[in-house]
């Protein structure tokens, strides 16, 4: 079965916008099967968990390895989110070994999926994951910039 990407990161906007509600920089993740059935779902939470590793990307990897796998690889799986990957979202997603990672917006300011680094594709890493950036990167960018903008009183 194909992967329906789009799909995927309109959801991963859903979840994005519902962040806000709770005050979280608004960026939302899905974790699709190798059938590319939803696995697990997430949204960022640090704000809400007061937990700074409580991305979205982390969240929704934690909550796929619960019910995919061997209990933490995530072989043929695909990563969609709202935001090009910091280096934690990064790293933890090359250690899950999720196939593929699918982005929106790119994150010039702390990206490592190649804007600012490229974590996913270090060759002296064990595993690098396909990366497939722009999916719905206006909205995704809209959304964020909307949300930096009331933030800051603008």
């Amino acid at each position: 079965m194909s992967v329906d990407v789009d799909a995927a990161m309109g959801r991963a906007l859903e979840l994005a916008a519902a962040a806000e509600e709770w005050g979280d920089t608004p960026i939302g993740a899905v974790v699709l099967g190798p059938d590319g059935a939803v696995l697990a779902e997430a949204a960022n939470e640090r704000e809400k968990l007061g937990d700074p590793t409580a991305h979205a990307e982390v969240l929704a990897l934690r909550a796929a390895a619960r019910v995919h796998g061997d209990g933490w690889r995530l072989d043929g799986c695909t990563l969609v989110v709202t935001l090009e990957p910091c280096t934690m979202c990064a790293g933890a997603s090359v250690l899950s070994r999720v196939d593929r990672i699918v982005y929106g917006a790119d994150d010039p300011k702390a990206g490592a999926a190649g804007s600012l680094w490229d974590v996913v594709r270090d060759r002296r890493l064990n595993h690098r994951p396909q990366v497939t950036a722009g999916v719905r990167a206006e909205e995704s960018g809209a959304l964020l910039r909307a949300f930096f903008r009331r933030r800051r009183g603008l």
